[in-house]
């Protein structure tokens, strides 16, 4: 992987750009940011550059020794200098050192472990048994006899034509206007959010994220080795005044947020706040990737971004695996016109045609009357999880942030001073999966806090694994 990164090199702040040595600095981080030297190349000789270039032996040999000594070339004794090869990646490394507990992709695996019989109120997803699964059983019945064409072969480029017209009507809906051919289906969401950082960024940007915010966000965004400025988020949206000043010392690139149902605060963007976000975004140059996963179980539609804007300045992702299964993976991006060409290549070097059975599967469920019905019996059944959640929370003297519109979502705060990493290490060692607040945050400034999926909360051990926990956590001392 590393030798597919191309590299942003700042310039110089001791060689100014007007003098020789800065010009042949220049010189050899264009050749490698065009990747006309790849890493591990060997550079020209000092003679040939120095010839090439009309400039003297001594002064290729300073650019040589700032360049190696900002860490973009190395020299090799007796050998000459070589552009320097990345490490392999290790999000371990990339991230800041944390606590395993809130480590965002520790906690994920924790989920994932824990299985279908496992005790998960931190995971972010429904149980099986909350999914349409007589619906996906007679779709799989009904695919079983398709032709050879749909169990075979490839998709296209842009993803199954007929799903792609369903969802531009379904973006219609919630007032996204978008043709299908402005829409790509990816092998979810994750990968829709992955291929338009691939597109849109240079490792060393600048990327703004809600804090919190969903915390594979980080983990993702980590893996494009960009630098992350969280920005906090309020009942109504980011903190307007600290995201413009965010904007002015950070100059970001990308703004990466959910629409609908807030993760993991389950707040609503407003609509006052929307317009403004978009008037600051436009100012800066900013683009904005709007994540609509949770569209789908929102009580009423709530302002989105990629409504407001058009499709101009953001971009639309969304998948199906929090209504549909999580086992069929299908995602998909909205985007402006001129941007989708480029996504498009950037599925195909990377997945080539992609999943054409989950989007044909996914297109028989959509189109069957009886999705409708399902994702209604599903807001109604986390409303009535929501309420009995907050009241076994409430016992425990654990409070909400807020009252969600609806969704899976409470973030709440822990009584006291209690740490939630501390109360989710102790939990896990009783079987017990939970999301302490500081796996969401950025900044580490959510230790009081924790998220629970009132989807998964239902069992009564869960309470008593985590009133035991918290007592645990009360008694405490640091070492």
């Amino acid at each position: 992987m590393q030798d597919a990164v191309q590299i942003k090199y700042s310039a110089d702040s001791g060689a100014a750009a007007d003098t020789l040595v800065g010009r042949v600095m220049a010189t050899i981080r264009q050749r490698i940011a065009g990747r006309t030297l790849v890493p591990g190349a060997k550079l020209p000789s000092i003679r040939g550059l120095a010839e090439s270039m009309g400039v003297s032996k001594s002064t290729v040999v300073e650019a040589y020794e700032r360049l190696a000594a900002e860490g973009a070339i190395q020299a090799k004794r007796g050998s000459g200098f070589y552009v320097r090869r990345l490490p392999p990646l290790s999000l371990a490394d990339v991230a800041p050192k944390l606590d395993r507990a809130i480590d965002p992709l520790w906690l994920s695996r924790q989920s994932l472990e824990a299985g279908v019989e496992g005790l998960r109120a931190g995971c972010g997803w429904l149980p099986p048994d909350w999914m349409p699964e007589a619906s996906i059983r007679q779709s799989l019945r009904r695919l079983s006899r398709a032709e050879a064409g749909t169990l075979a072969e490839y998709g296209t480029p842009l993803g199954l034509p007929g799903l792609r017209h369903l969802l531009a009507h379904r973006l219609g809906e919630r007032g996204v206007e978008a043709s299908p051919d402005q829409i790509v289906l990816t092998e979810s969401g994750t990968q829709a959010i992955d291929l338009v950082c691939r597109f849109l960024l240079e490792p060393g940007d600048t990327v703004l994220v809600d804090d919190p915010c969903y915390f594979n966000f980080h983990a993702l965004l980590r893996v494009h080795r960009v630098k992350i400025v969280g920005v906090p988020y309020t009942p109504s949206g980011p903190d307007l005044a600290l995201f413009a000043q965010a904007l002015t010392e950070h100059r970001p690139r990308l703004y990466v947020t959910n629409s609908a149902l807030h993760n993991p605060t389950g707040a609503t963007l407003s609509a006052a706040t929307a317009h403004r976000l978009l008037k600051l975004a436009e100012q800066s140059g900013l683009t904005i990737v709007e994540d609509d996963i949770f569209g789908d179980i929102e009580p009423e539609v709530a302002p989105r971004l990629a409504g407001l804007d058009g499709l101009e300045r953001v971009v639309q992702i969304g998948s199906f695996s929090k209504t549909l299964s999580a086992s069929v993976r299908c995602g998909y991006i909205a985007a402006r016109p001129d941007w989708i060409e480029g996504l498009t290549d950037l599925k195909v070097a990377l997945s080539f045609g992609g999943g054409r059975l989950a989007a044909e599967l996914v297109l028989d469920l959509l189109k069957d009357g009886s999705y409708r019905r399902h994702v209604e019996a599903l807001r109604q059944r986390l409303a009535r999880a929501m309420a009995e959640t907050r009241g076994r929370l409430a016992g425990l003297g654990i409070e909400p942030w807020l009252t969600p519109r609806g969704g899976m979502f409470l973030w709440c705060r822990l009584p006291g001073e209690l740490d939630g990493a501390q109360i989710a290490r102790h939990a896990l060692a009783e079987g017990v999966v939970l999301a302490p607040g500081n796996a969401f945050s950025l900044t580490q400034t959510a230790r009081h806090f924790m998220r629970f999926n009132v989807a998964q909360a239902a069992d009564p051990r869960i309470y008593g694994v985590l009133r035991g926990a918290m007592q645990a956590a009360a008694s405490h001392k640091p070492t």
